[in-house]
């Protein structure tokens, strides 16, 4: 009963807090629970803890029965910099110049899992996560008409995993994934000339989004010390953003893009296992997300199936950790990513509203058994150094006015996990 009582605590601090997340590889996770994490996600091949279900939905049937709590505090710091003088010129769209940061910058991040063993060749995992999103919180009139700007949008998935070994070193896995955002967007009204519904532009507070999709994974062990891994999820299509309908792409409809990883473990020596995983994030795929700003803000509202997104591309995504089991009480771990940047120069007008331009996470972490009980204390810190991206303001004078998006990240997640 005190098991249940601590997951139901966590499940209900997620739906609370969750909506207030940035995430950080565009806006996808540098990893799901507190191991991952610590090795920059680089666990598609590495089962762990409850949580590593969503990394891959094949592991939990090699985990024993327990559960994973976490607590990641996240702070971006999200900034953009517009340097020349607006041209004044009738048809132009000059931004004041000077540097503007993101006021909100601590965000909590709770996820809690539990791993269920049927029998010996099956599994059934559940998780509560906030996978990402998007916030900026400018206290100034970014685009004219309001003294606040930015946006907020948070996703929080439950997702029910199926796993069961088809021999004894293979296993495939499913997951059925439940996915809930919310969002809002203030200070866009000097767009109200471009939207196809002005009333459902900006400042409509917060609305919610659901909808459902799968996630598929294979987990094999060829070797005594090799390992290897593979997961996918398709395109999530979510419900519209009524509200927002003269603001997103396909009447206010902002899916989950799609998104395969696969990777390998492979212990070097007793103590020591090293990692290697692959990630593709298919942003393009979202109409909302990849529509480019030009042409097609001329060339069709926003809110209609053309209509002007963020100009994100795919991206490909790099990542190894090591993990070094130093004795049957402590575990340390290390990590590394790197990832192509989502935000062309040519895009950096409106991803103000979504400066997600870090490329790089160094991460660190360790795991300690408890003295009294078979459950350990984790923990993971993760710093993404300072990224950049700079281009001209394409609705100015051509070269009348640069804009820079800057953005740096920290993170430190504190985990308990019990029965692995």
């Amino acid at each position: 009963m005190r098991n249940r009582s601590s997951i139901s605590i966590l499940v209900a601090l997620l739906l609370a807090v969750a909506p207030a997340a940035f995430a950080t590889n565009g806006y996808f996770l540098h990893g799901v629970g507190t191991g991952s994490k610590a090795m920059a996600g680089a666990t598609v091949a590495l089962p762990q803890e409850a949580l590593d279900a969503d990394t891959n939905p094949a592991l939990g049937v090699f985990l024993e029965r327990g559960y994973s709590l976490s607590l990641a505090l996240f702070s971006p710091d999200r900034q953009y910099t517009i340097s020349g003088n607006p041209s004044g010129l009738p048809q132009t769209f000059g931004l004041t110049p000077g540097t503007v940061s993101s006021k909100s910058k601590l965000f909590p991040m709770p996820a809690a899992g539990v791993n269920f063993r049927p029998n010996d060749k099956s599994a059934v995992t559940v998780n509560f996560t906030a996978h990402g999103g998007m916030n900026t919180d400018y206290r100034t009139d970014t685009f004219y008409g309001s003294n606040h700007t930015g946006v907020d949008l948070a996703q929080v998935f439950l997702t029910t995993t199926y796993s069961r070994k088809i021999t004894p070193h293979q296993s495939l896995g499913v997951s059925a994934v439940i996915a809930a955002q919310r969002f809002k967007a203030s200070g866009l009204e000097a767009f109200t000339a471009f939207s196809s519904d002005p009333d459902c532009l900006t400042g409509n507070g917060y609305k919610w989004s659901h909808g459902a999709g799968v996630k598929v994974g294979y987990f094999a062990q060829p070797l005594p010390m090799l390992s290897v891994g593979a997961s996918y999820s398709p395109t999530i299509t979510m419900s519209k953003f009524g509200s927002y309908c003269g603001l997103f792409a396909q009447d206010g409809r902002f899916n989950i893009p799609a998104s395969g990883t696969a990777g390998i473990a492979y212990k070097v020596a007793d103590p020591l296992t090293l990692t290697a995983d692959y990630q593709r994030i298919h942003y393009s795929d979202v109409a909302a997300v990849g529509n480019a700003l030009l042409p097609n803000l001329v060339t069709a509202p926003l809110g209609s199936d053309a209509g002007a997104g963020f100009g994100w591309k795919d991206i490909n995504v790099y990542k190894i950790g090591a993990q070094w089991k130093a004795s049957d009480t402590w575990t340390w771990r290390a990590g590394y990513s790197k990832s192509d940047q989502p935000i062309p120069s040519s895009e950096v007008l409106f991803n103000i509203l979504a400066p997600g331009v870090v490329q790089q996470h160094i991460t660190l972490g360790f795991s300690k058994a408890m003295e009294r009980s078979p459950g350990r204390f984790n923990l993971a810190v993760m710093y993404a150094p300072t990224r950049s991206v700079r281009g001209t303001n394409p609705l100015e004078v051509p070269g009348g006015q640069q804009i820079e998006l800057k953005m740096h990240e920290y993170e430190v997640e504190f985990g308990y996990s019990f029965g692995f």
